[in-house]
């Protein structure tokens, strides 16, 4: 039987530095530190709107492994998804005013801001069009040039990360239960 989980619960980094690591993602994300295990060198963080316990997972491991490359083996990006493009449009300044920003492009029926960590960790932070929008995007995804001012103007105030699993209806839910 194949596996179905609803979504990406945490990821945890290997970082060269755990507290500029730290300092990146609770400045630049406006994370939450809610545990450390000094014993793993590790930080637990979590987002401010995050009903999770956490996160991101942060694990100090010093320069041993080397410098990332692009195009290695491995994890390419972590995708943060915003509700709405005015989150989005805020987040690409936030990473300028960092120096932590590294592009964007549209991929249809997302719309995606490019980032990376003090140890060179890509991360995309994305905006999701509503479902009923996807169109032609359905089935592709490709990375074109991203007019954000007109996503903006077109696409403002509209929220859309509540939106990717709809509760399913139970019979003790009278809410959700339609006769």
């Amino acid at each position: 039987m194949p596996l179905s989980p609803v979504r990406l619960n945490h990821a945890v980094l290997f970082v060269s530095d755990l507290e500029r690591s730290v300092r990146f993602y609770t400045e630049v994300f406006a994370m939450e530190v809610i545990a450390r295990e000094p014993r793993a060198n590790a930080a637990f963080l979590r987002l401010p709107r995050s009903g999770n316990h956490h996160d991101l997972g942060l694990f100090g491991v010093g320069t041993a492994g080397g410098p990332k490359r692009r195009g290695a083996i491995g994890l390419y990006h972590l995708a943060w998804q915003l509700d709405t493009i005015d989150e989005l449009a805020a987040a690409r300044q936030t990473l300028l005013d960092a120096g932590a920003y590294t592009g964007e492009s549209s991929h249809g029926a997302t719309k995606s801001v490019y980032g990376a960590d003090p140890d060179g960790n890509e991360f995309e932070l994305m905006w999701m069009l509503p479902r009923d929008h996807w169109g032609a995007y359905e089935h592709a995804a490709p990375i074109d040039h991203l007019d954000l001012a007109g996503e903006v103007q077109r696409w403002s105030g509209v929220a859309t990360a509540g939106q990717i699993t709809p509760e399913p209806a139970t019979a003790s839910d009278p809410e959700t239960v339609r006769s």
